[in-house]
């Protein structure tokens, strides 16, 4: 496996030098595309390197330590060292999910459970925003339906990391796991007896696509705009401000009525075509890509839930990876860190299995 590195060793020096090369500068989405290459790749090395010492200070250890105990006192931290330096290098060579590296667009819908569901709807879209907060990263909200308790009926939210994430560290890489069905249980707010309720609400995360990524054409779009509904700032209700864009060759819809002028309703609702389409065209190219997101459930179907929000006994559960735990109010602040890390090494482990299986 390790055998990999020496063409990754020459990639990178490849990289290095068109990243020098002042007409690559002159491109700013190919840039940032050889930068987060060339970040992966570095990681890749340093990991690499880390092994290689690790490996030799082991062997020293051992040789000498027939002459000298302090050498075989030694041996067993840099054993633990090598181990955790193999470890991640494993880890840092499993072929990853090429939309990895990108930002996301985070896409919340209220479900079964009327106002119920789409206030617990705004509920997700907090958590979501907090944690990118305490992560560094920029939300964005391109299109928003609220509902009339304060809630959401839909929510469409893009979430930037700041410069060049590490591997693994991008927003559609840490919240990719989150698509599919949230289950809450607690008593509404317009539950007069005190009864709990289950509702849910839907989540899909999707890549956020640069032009460069999907080729569209403007032969191929169907533009609608129309009058924006629910409350809004000036000029919503009273101008055709919302758009709605229709790709005819696959059917794909995106809208936008957030904005008070049409052309930035145009810009935001094009972000959101971009990212479904190539969405599509990933699921389509690539049968391992298509699986992982099928797991992201597109129907608000209480029985296709991924993770419970029990209010009751402050419970947090994931179906699919049993994670729990009970700090419930600190997970709707933003404190997703575990739940998100428990999907990623489940992941993980599973690619992992799957490569010694076949190698």
């Amino acid at each position: 496996m390790f055998e990999a590195v020496a063409a990754l060793r020459d990639e990178h020096a490849e990289l290095e030098q068109r990243l020098a090369d002042p007409a690559v500068h002159s491109d700013a989405g190919l840039l940032r595309r050889l930068h987060r290459r060339y970040a992966g790749l570095s990681a890749v090395l340093r990991a690499h390197d880390e092994w290689g010492a690790a490996t030799e200070d082991l062997g020293a250890a051992r040789e000498l330590a027939a002459e000298d105990s302090a050498f075989a006192e030694e041996v067993p931290a840099l054993e633990q060292r090598l181990a955790a330096a193999e470890e991640r290098l494993r880890h840092l060579l499993v072929p990853r999910d090429p939309a990895d590296d990108k930002d996301a667009i985070v896409e919340i819908k209220s479900g079964e459970g009327g106002e119920e569901s789409a206030l617990f709807a705004g509920d997700l879209l907090r958590m979501y925003t907090r944690y990118a907060e305490q992560r560094g990263w920029r939300t964005e909200i391109l299109d928003a339906t609220p509902s009339d308790l304060g809630g959401y009926k839909s929510v469409t939210v893009a979430v930037q990391a700041s410069g060049t994430p590490a591997p693994g560290e991008a927003p559609y890489a840490q919240l990719k796991f989150e698509g599919g069905v949230h289950r809450v249980q607690r008593v509404p707010v317009t539950e007069s007896q005190g009864r709990v309720h289950t509702s849910a609400a839907g989540v899909l995360v999707l890549p956020e696509a640069e032009e460069v990524d999907v080729d569209i054409s403007d032969n191929d779009l169907r533009i609608d705009v129309y009058r924006s509904s629910g409350p809004g700032g000036q000029s919503v209700n009273t101008t055709d401000s919302a758009v709605r864009i229709t790709h005819l060759p696959t059917g794909v819809v995106a809208s936008c009525q957030n904005e008070k002028s049409q052309l930035q309703n145009r810009e935001q609702a094009m972000r959101i075509l971009r990212a479904r389409l190539l969405d599509l065209a990933q699921s389509a190219a690539d049968a391992a890509a298509s699986d992982a997101r099928r797991q992201q459930v597109r129907t608000v179907d209480r029985s296709e839930r991924i993770r419970t929000y029990n209010f009751p006994e402050s419970r947090i559960s994931d179906h699919r990876t049993g994670y729990k735990s009970y700090n419930l109010d600190q997970v709707l602040d933003g404190a997703l860190g575990p739940v998100v890390a428990a999907s990623i090494e489940a992941d993980l482990a599973a690619r992992l299995a799957a490569l010694e299986e076949t190698g």
